[in-house]
């Protein structure tokens, strides 16, 4: 390995701890399902076209989990590392944004991805991004919501139904009514009675005269 590199990867050691101010690199932290698309996004707060280089360290325990160097670019070019292939990764930047996407991402690709600033004469890192590519994403669990127990209300005893029919005045003025209807109609029907029997006892004397 180039001397340059070695340098390079014992700085990102040293640095990778405290990540500066002067590069927001996001997300800080991504979840991502097997073969899908990711994408890192590292802007530099400068007004100068800086080069943005891009390292990964491999998730532990795995025994590659050095810090690999994989592209860089401006404006205008990018390189890419060794053994990096273009088809998976791509980095693009416009002026002081560098966006490095991951295609069809595998477990094998979970680790920590930095970003950083080659200057003079200090180097300058991103906070890093913690991916890890999972076949199945985790589900978020409900939270568990508390049945508010139903208060209870006390209900006024009904009333007692009495039975036949209401009392009322005009129930009471019927009545009357109809008692006053039948007396008339028996005095009526006791009058003529007594009358009929009254004829019949003159007629039977006229006839035995």
């Amino acid at each position: 390995m180039q001397l340059w590199l070695w340098l390079l990867l014992l700085a990102v050691q040293l640095a990778a701890l405290h990540g500066s101010l002067v590069l927001q690199q996001t997300p800080g932290e991504k979840v991502a399902q097997t073969n899908t698309e990711v994408k890192l996004v590292c802007e530099a707060k400068a007004s100068q076209n800086l080069r943005i280089y891009w390292l990964r360290q491999r998730q532990a325990p795995s025994v590659d989990s050095h810090y690999e160097f994989l592209a860089f670019g401006d404006s205008k070019t990018a390189v890419y590392g060794k053994d990096v292939k273009q088809e998976k990764l791509n980095v693009s930047q416009a002026a002081t944004q560098s966006v490095l996407t991951l295609r069809s991402v595998q477990p094998a690709d979970s680790g920590v991805y930095f970003c950083m600033t080659i200057g003079s004469p200090e180097l300058t890192f991103g906070k890093g991004t913690q991916l890890t590519v999972v076949d199945v994403l985790p589900t978020t669990a409900k939270p568990t919501t508390k049945s508010t127990p139903k208060k209870i209300r006390c209900r006024p005893p009904s009333p007692v139904t009495r039975k036949g029919p209401p009392c009322g005045p005009l129930t009471l003025g019927l009545l009357v009514t109809g008692a006053v209807i039948l007396l008339v109609s028996l005095g009526v029907a006791v009058h003529l009675y007594c009358q009929r029997r009254r004829a019949r006892i003159r007629f039977m004397k006229q006839l035995h005269k």
